[in-house]
């Protein structure tokens, strides 16, 4: 009686082969457009934001007013993006703190697996009241003898 049966699949391993390759070919040229179409929007967006510069017939003090306004827009944008990066860092650092706390409210941590440790009534007395426990105990001489005539009746 053989319970576990391998199914047999409804399409054959060249159908299966040839629908692979498909997709594969599929998912190529889907990235390639992707990829031609981030291009071309970034291209558009420069062209939009970016005015050529014109520095043909521009006198030395022109040039010299050209690059100080220049710099000022770099220095502009380089604060723009110190700015976005300081609140980007500052929001990861408040995202990784919130799930810690879901983490610890959840109590999903693990807990370390316990081991049994045999102590003596000694020992165990010595750790609870401390060094007030200087007297030993025995406590198997305070039990009762049986015997096995007393537990057949």
């Amino acid at each position: 009686m053989n319970f576990h049966r391998e199914r047999k699949s409804k399409i054959t391993a060249s159908r299966k082969l040839l629908l692979k390759s498909l997709m594969l070919a599929k998912a190529k040229e889907q990235w390639e457009q992707e990829q031609v179409d981030k291009q071309g929007e970034k291209e558009r967006y420069l062209a939009e934001r970016i005015t050529p510069l014109r520095t043909s017939g521009l006198s030395f003090a022109q040039l010299q007013d050209l690059c100080r306004e220049l710099h000022e827009k770099v220095d502009i944008v380089d604060e723009e993006r110190y700015d976005i990066e300081a609140k980007c860092n500052h929001n990861t650092r408040e995202i990784k703190d919130l799930k810690l706390k879901v983490l610890d409210l959840r109590g999903k941590f693990k807990r370390p697996p316990l081991r049994r440790v045999r102590v003596s009534a000694d020992a165990m007395l010595r750790a609870l009241l401390g060094s007030k426990h200087k007297v030993s105990m025995d406590l198997r001489a305070n039990l009762k003898s049986v015997k096995k005539e007393d537990t057949e009746k």
